[in-house]
């Protein structure tokens, strides 16, 4: 096993609610605490506390509470915050959903976790109300937030309910970017954890002004931006959806000061000719997660920012952070590694073919194996999946990441790839993501994913889905040529397909689901 450098922290036994806004003193309540990106509007501490109290009193009065679970279909906008908050602060559960879903997919989670609230948007209204009549969901217990003033300021106090902070509160649904989305259980206790263990390394202050593009209900932005965030009593600036001239113009206007993002926006920021238009030298630090992010990229998103570049791994079982380079470390680890395990962490790798536990080197780089973690952060498990859960935590409460990573002698870790996306080659192993990585170095390539085919031979090999950077004449002989150039002969590019776009998830992974159907 391998743990954390860095010292344990302390993990209070409080409510998220008292352990983000339980200390919060006169200046602090002064201050903003989040602001619309698109109007403009303000809410400030004291504010977003009434508001969440507020809230939490009308759930109260309508019977919801303990044992309640209520669904939030709604992207980044400062209400999702109250509303998240004021449900747990009135002790029900909350199951957050992805705003791109379709009625359908909306429908089944709220079916499959219980909900029987569902608080929405006017924009969102008609597959809330056919996802609501599809989950059992009673009009009357539809909440559209935008026209429902009186949720926020009813003046009805928070109820005193006794709440469990160890039994199931978020249940986020996993990805589904390797099967049908499961409802990972988390618990207060989880995510008051996993703020503890990440705004040790972080650094952020009172005085960063954070941007919000992360979705709220997908678990990085839960965690990293909304709670850390507020936790830390610095300014969060919300972006309902990404768009890249948006996205910058809301740097530029707001000075923000510390970005959380995904590779997809990193790729952005390092390649895309808008970039120069505006002035993002307010940044500080970016820290990119839920997906690889190569340390060639990175660094090029720090070369033209002019801002510290950072990385840090999690899932939504972990809550998700278990590795981050720390502020303080940057430029003295690879940018292409996850950085360290975060305090109060346990890791241990396993040889993916034997399951046997690989030996952590005196000196250098472990070989490869399947990244398990133990921690106060590790999910309670999936809802009504005892099957799932067993085969995702081991009895001794270490977690399966699925993921292929290495370990230095000094505690350095660098994920390799998903233990299912491997490409197997005459035995030899093929991490996709290397190959993406490599890929998006050539600079008339703006993005890439690999999946492995099976050529005539039955054997698997790489095929790469490209997309061109804009007026680059780029050939798939090209694109060969360069994998062959800088890669193994085991490795290379057998085929390659141009494309507009490559798939991915809210949260920036690669839908390889998809491109293998498309192949």
């Amino acid at each position: 096993m391998f743990t954390s450098p860095y010292p344990t922290v302390e993990i209070p036994e409080a409510t998220l609610y008292d352990y983000l806004f339980g200390s919060l003193g006169e200046d602090e309540l002064a201050r903003v605490a989040i602001v619309d990106g698109t109007s403009g509007a303000e809410m400030t501490y004291r504010d977003l506390v009434s508001r969440i109290d507020s809230l939490a009193g009308w759930l109260a009065g309508k019977g919801a509470g303990p044992g309640t679970t209520i669904g939030l279909f709604c992207p980044n906008v400062p209400a999702f915050a109250v509303v998240f908050h004021g449900i747990l602060r009135a002790g029900a559960a909350v199951t957050t959903v992805n705003a791109l879903y379709t009625a359908e997919e909306v429908g089944g989670q709220l079916k499959d976790a219980g909900a029987e609230w569902l608080f929405t948007i006017s924009p969102f209204l008609d597959r809330a109300q056919a996802a609501a009549e599809q989950a059992g969901i009673p009009s009357d217990r539809l909440v559209v937030i935008d026209s429902r003033a009186e949720l926020f300021s009813s003046g009805l106090a928070a109820p005193e309910v006794s709440v469990d902070p160890h039994a199931a509160a978020v249940i986020p649904y996993s990805s589904g970017t390797s099967g049908t989305p499961k409802g990972v259980m988390l618990s207060q206790h989880n995510l008051v954890a996993n703020v503890a263990q990440a705004r040790a390394l972080l650094g952020v202050t009172p005085d960063d002004v954070l941007l919000a593009v992360l979705p709220f209900f997908h678990i990085y932005g839960m965690t990293v931006l909304l709670n850390l965030a507020l936790g830390e009593r610095a300014r969060l600036v919300t972006m309902p959806k990404f768009d890249l001239a948006e996205f910058l113009r809301i740097i530029q206007d707001h000075h923000c000061t510390y970005l959380f993002i995904a590779p997809p926006i990193a790729v952005a920021l390092a390649k895309h000719p808008l970039v120069d238009q505006y002035d993002l030298s307010s940044v500080r630090a970016a820290l990119s997660g839920a997906a690889p992010l190569d340390g060639e990229l990175g660094a090029a998103v720090a070369r033209r920012l002019g801002c510290t570049m950072l990385q840090g791994y999690g899932m939504t079982e972990l809550s998700p952070v278990s590795h981050l380079i720390p502020l303080e470390a940057a430029g003295k680890v690879p940018l292409s590694s996850v950085g360290f395990t975060v305090p109060n962490t346990e890791c241990k790798l396993l040889d993916p073919a034997t399951d046997e536990e690989i030996e952590i080197p005196a000196e250098g780089e472990s070989e490869r194996g399947q990244l398990l973690v133990r921690g106060p952060q590790v999910m309670l498990g999936y809802l009504n999946r005892p099957d799932a859960t067993a085969a995702t935590i081991d009895p001794d409460g270490f977690l399966r990441t699925g993921d292929i990573a290495t370990v230095t002698a000094d505690g350095v870790v660098t994920i390799v790839d998903r233990l299912k996306e491997l490409i197997k080659y005459k035995g030899y192993q093929i991490a996709p993501a290397e190959l993406e990585a490599l890929l998006l170095s050539h600079p008339q390539i703006a993005d890439a994913a690999v999946i492995g085919v099976h050529a005539d031979d039955g054997e698997e090999v790489p095929k790469a889905f490209v997309v061109r950077q804009a007026g680059a004449e780029l050939g798939d002989e090209d694109v060969v040529a360069f994998v062959a150039e800088h890669a193994a002969p085991f490795k290379r590019v057998r085929f390659v397909e141009f494309v507009d776009a490559i798939p991915k998830s809210s949260s920036g992974k690669i839908l390889r689901r998809q491109l293998r159907v498309r192949a």
